[in-house]
């Protein structure tokens, strides 16, 4: 049965303030470094087993609307700080131990697995995976057991979940790196992915994902809008003959089996490291952008729906975009770049998607630039992005991994936190003058899945349409939960609606800028309280 969200107008009156009207020339972001004063402290160490790895997961334990955080420490401990920052102040943090201090973590991401209200955490390590259950007020316990969750022995370094039809629990995946029982040459050397479904309250035994090809990045996504998502997964090509860039169809109940040339799926051979998505073409459909050493790729649909039925054939126009980010964007090394974590955000609230994307060198990988800063592409009008990273202060050329770009202190601007191998994480605040007028938003439904993962949220605003999926997985080892940043320009309201995981359409309805709200599917939109609001 239809169900829709009813026409209203909430006025939302956290944080509002006056902004200027946008001009053409777009508003060029600026950022603090302030990892310093953060008190924020962490590396990510090790040799071999932690080249590749080094993550960070945001997300609000104790319901204050802040963001907290957790950071691996690689064969250190990892760490777990609460956000003390105050609205639109400096941003800072206080190390508070409540079990996560587990050492071999290569990452995590954040999830309500049980529908309780409470967000859990996936643990990424070397060995076993640890499913922390969250029980409120940044308090967590290990949950394997409970669940029904086997842990592996393996270089696990991928995740996503989805809610298939039907289902009280998640479905998730699991990502593994090289198989460190096997020599590394000739090939052949990548651990099995896992695909774990639930079985009458707790979860079976895994599913192998075979063929596997060293997974350093997965996502959930509902690529051709049927309501059913497949798996998008990067591989880095580096350790086995053949390797490629995968997505598998998960058919309900079925058995999971991989898109076929014969589909419209064209083999793509790179070392795939990050995936982001996001719709930049304006077709209605997620466009993915994947990161890998030196050939980045950002891909749409190349054949229109027939029937209003797509097929999974993509076309590369990373090039056509300027998001080739090939090469170090300062200095004189001509090497090629690698590249890790990545994601969409709106930085100078215009109303248009940008991208940032962390860099960094395996390991002294003399065929590769050493020197390699992050990127922060900034979308132009006319949809091609420019590398904004040193003008905008966040060109690091620390050894990058994972990040995450979360509004820490509720500002209205989306801040960032970035891992890196043997250097401690940094931390910038956004400080951007004069940026647009914003909203944040946050899907809530009746259990399972209360946090809506699969919906997709349009906002119209300014003359624009931005879609986001709502997803769990992505990135390079880094989840986000939360609210939903998206920038408004100059407009003082925006019009938004909810395609829910069942593709039940909500109605148009418009909220007032510059606040974070609900958007309940019973109840409508809800100005979001909290003790610290």
């Amino acid at each position: 049965m239809r169900q829709s969200v009813a026409p209203v107008v909430a006025v939302l009156l956290l944080f509002a303030s006056a902004v200027p009207a946008l001009t053409a020339e777009p508003i060029l972001p600026r950022f603090v470094e302030e990892t310093a004063a953060s008190g924020v402290d962490v590396r990510f160490t090790g040799e071999w087993l932690y080249m590749v790895g080094g993550g960070v997961a945001t997300f609000d334990c104790n319901a204050d609307g802040f963001d907290d955080l957790y950071l691996a420490g690689g064969e250190g401990p990892a760490a777990f700080y609460l956000n003390r920052s105050e609205r639109a102040g400096p941003l800072r943090f206080a190390e508070q131990a409540n079990g996560l201090e587990l050492t071999g973590v290569l990452g995590a991401y954040p999830l309500d697995i049980d529908s309780d209200a409470l967000v859990d955490l996936v643990v990424l390590r070397q060995g076993e995976n640890v499913i922390m259950r969250g029980l409120g007020d940044c308090r967590f316990e290990p949950a394997n057991a409970a669940w029904g969750i086997e842990g592996g022995d393996a270089w696990w370094t991928a995740f996503a979940a989805t809610w298939e039809r039907g289902n009280a629990w998640p479905t998730l995946a699991l990502g593994a790196y090289v198989d460190r029982e096997q020599e590394i040459s000739p090939w052949g050397s990548c651990t099995d992915n896992w695909l774990l479904r639930p079985e009458g309250g707790r979860y079976g035994a895994p599913t192998p994902l075979k063929p596997s090809y060293c997974a350093l990045s997965m996502l959930f996504t509902d690529w051709n809008l049927s309501g059913t998502p497949g798996l998008r997964i990067a591989n880095d090509r580096e350790y086995y003959e053949g390797g490629q860039e995968q997505l598998w169809k998960l058919p309900a109940g079925g058995a999971p089996s991989l898109f076929t040339a014969a589909e419209g799926w064209k083999p793509l051979r790179i070392w795939g490291m990050g995936i982001a998505s996001a719709d930049l073409t304006g077709d209605g459909y997620p466009d993915y952008f994947i990161t890998s050493m030196a050939d980045n790729k950002l891909q749409t649909l190349a054949e229109p729906p027939a029937g209003g039925i797509a097929r999974p054939t993509y076309a590369d126009i990373a090039y056509r975009r300027g998001v080739t980010a090939h090469r170090p964007s300062l200095g004189d090394d001509l090497r090629p770049s690698t590249a890790w974590h990545t994601q969409f955000e709106d930085v100078n609230n215009d109303g248009r998607l940008d991208l940032f994307i962390a860099k960094g060198n395996v390991d002294r990988m003399e065929d590769f630039a050493n020197a390699d800063p992050n990127n922060l592409m900034l979308q132009q009008p006319d949809g091609v992005f420019v590398d904004v990273a040193s003008d905008a202060g966040v060109a690091s050329i620390g050894t990058a991994r994972g990040a995450a770009m979360p509004d820490f202190n509720r500002d209205g601007l989306v801040d960032l936190v970035v891992v890196n191998r043997r250097a401690p994480a940094q931390i910038w605040r956004n400080v951007t003058p004069e940026a647009g007028n914003w909203l944040a938003l946050r899907l809530r439904q009746p259990a399972p899945n209360p946090d809506a993962i699969g919906s997709r949220i349009e906002v119209r605003a300014d003359g624009l349409t931005v879609t986001r999926e709502v997803t769990s997985g992505g990135g390079h080892v880094s989840g986000q939960h939360g609210f939903l940043h998206f920038g408004l320009g100059a407009a003082s309201t925006a019009e938004v609606r909810v395609v829910w995981p069942d593709e039940s359409t909500g109605d148009w309805f418009t909220i007032e800028a510059n606040g974070l709200a609900w958007l309940d599917r019973s109840a409508g939109v809800q100005p979001f309280s909290s003790a610290r609001n």
